[in-house]
């Protein structure tokens, strides 16, 4: 691989660990929201839905890890 192709990569995994830590920051306010909710909304539709965002959000962030090792190896 040339330098040029190795320099695009580089700057999308960069972009990519931009958008997973936003991503990240999204879960991470997500889980503080369900954390502080009353133990009897958990179990309600709002805190199931809470639940599945975060469940959601994680996923999204496995998803761009891999992309992001998949480019790393790609670089090599």
């Amino acid at each position: 691989m040339n330098n040029k192709r190795r320099d695009e990569i580089n700057k999308l995994k960069d972009s990519l660990d931009e958008i997973k830590n936003k991503i990240e920051d999204l879960q991470n306010e997500e889980q503080e929201a369900f954390d502080g909710m009353p133990d009897s909304l958990k179990g309600s539709e709002k805190g199931e839905s809470s639940e599945l965002a975060i469940d959601s959000l994680g996923g999204a962030i496995s998803s761009i890890e891999d992309a992001i090792n998949s480019l790393e190896e790609a670089a090599e």
